[in-house]
């Protein structure tokens, strides 16, 4: 992954961070998911959502504004 990309959100469903990166490329930030969870067993481990550093500020308004748990 490119520098400067900064971890907004982390869950452990997958479901849940994919809503979030929808979220945000609806507000035109661009996003990366990072599946960290172990591939035989989905309990283990989150799913990380990225997004540029320059669009931290705008991101985190809008999880707050739409009510989602940071």
């Amino acid at each position: 992954m490119e520098k400067n990309w900064v971890r907004i959100y982390k869950s452990t469903n997958f479901y849940q961070a994919e809503i979030v990166k929808q979220m945000l490329l609806q507000h035109a930030i661009e996003t990366v998911l990072l599946n960290k969870q172990d591939s035989s067993y989905l309990n283990f481990g989150n799913v990380e959502v990225y997004v540029h550093q320059e669009d931290f500020d705008n991101a985190i308004e809008l999880l707050i504004l739409n009510q989602i748990d940071l």
